[in-house]
């Protein structure tokens, strides 16, 4: 380990707000559209952040242990890849639990910065770093990263690699999942690297239970989004009278959350009123599933050139490394 006192110190963790304004103009142009939709990154509070983790402990939901089974196996191949020196950007963060895999391997990494819109989740997984790489200076953006067009000043500009954990990518229409790339391009500059985990196609036994487990806990994490409404925007949603569903749409290749309405009812957020048939629901979240060759197809056009994947020991799900296009 290098000497800390190398090192210019870096706060832990720099909170920004994340919105309420945001989150109203969200919900309601959501919930005015048909069907009605509400964006996945509005999962993630504390307590649907606090589910999530518990999802990822599942017996059913394969992606995580997947994901660790290639960063445990490959993790010097891809630090090898990426070389020493760099900054690491962890888009997405949570509680950087598989990051720690990935950055023990690195070669003299200059600094550490997670973006998340969780900021307790970044308070666990700065502390957690901390723990492991004391030397190793590191700061958490309590930000939306889609929505980040560049990073704070002390972030150095040159060798950056951006690590997007947990098939975030799948959470976006293909055509949205091309732009965020391009954005990705753009924020982590000209020799900007990209790991980035990729969920793939595979039979509906193994897929549909990752996201309807046994206990309900994927459930719980669909439901808690009407449950935050009703606790920042005074919403008045009878959580009750809405079940989890999820789906495979195989045209889009996808898993799709819903939350759906048991009866007719009216909600009202705002003082403006939803009305619900039975059966309607609101479209939480997508998981799209990859070929590879499908994804290195969208990489590329998103700015980015596939030099490396790896792929876990049961087809499931690959880790990618990406390298900045030349323009």
């Amino acid at each position: 380990m290098r000497d800390a006192t190398n090192h210019r110190s870096v706060p832990a963790l720099r909170p920004l707000r994340s919105g309420h304004a945001a989150l109203l103009h969200d919900v309601l142009s959501g919930l005015s559209r048909r069907p009605k939709r509400i964006p996945c990154k509005y999962l993630y509070d504390r307590r649907g952040s606090a589910l999530f983790e518990m999802i990822t402990r599942q017996p059913e939901y394969y992606l995580t242990r997947a994901e660790s089974a290639i960063l445990s196996r490959h993790a010097e191949e891809i630090a090898g890849a990426a070389g020493e020196g760099c900054t690491i950007v962890e888009l997405g963060a949570g509680d950087s639990e598989k990051s720690l895999l990935l950055v023990a391997a690195l070669r003299r990494p200059r600094a550490y910065f997670a973006l998340d819109i969780d900021e307790a989740a970044l308070a666990r997984g700065a502390e957690r770093l901390r723990r492991h790489r004391p030397e190793l200076p590191l700061e958490g953006l309590h930000v939306d990263f889609t929505r980040v067009a560049e990073l704070p000043p002390e972030v150095p500009r040159d060798r950056r690699l951006g690590y997007l954990a947990g098939s975030t990518i799948g959470n976006y229409e293909p055509a949205e999942a091309c732009d965020l790339l391009r954005g990705l391009r753009r924020l982590l500059h000209e020799d900007g690297m990209l790991v980035a985990g990729v969920d793939l196609v595979k039979p509906l036994h193994l897929l549909l239970p990752a996201y309807d487990d046994a206990v309900g806990v994927t459930a719980a994490f669909n439901l808690n989004l009407l449950e935050r409404l009703n606790r920042e925007l005074e919403a008045d949603f009878d959580v009750a009278q809405f079940y989890h569903r999820a789906r495979f749409d195989a045209t889009k290749s996808r898993i799709e959350m819903h939350a759906v309405s048991r009866r007719a009812q009216t909600v009202t957020i705002a003082e403006v009123p939803f009305t619900f048939a039975a059966g309607e629901y609101i479209h939480t979240e997508n998981c799209h599933k990859y070929r590879l060759g499908e994804f290195n197809l969208l990489a590329r056009a998103g700015g980015w050139e596939p030099t490396a994947s790896w792929v876990d020991e049961t087809q499931a799900y690959a880790v990618v490394f990406l390298r900045a296009a030349r323009a």
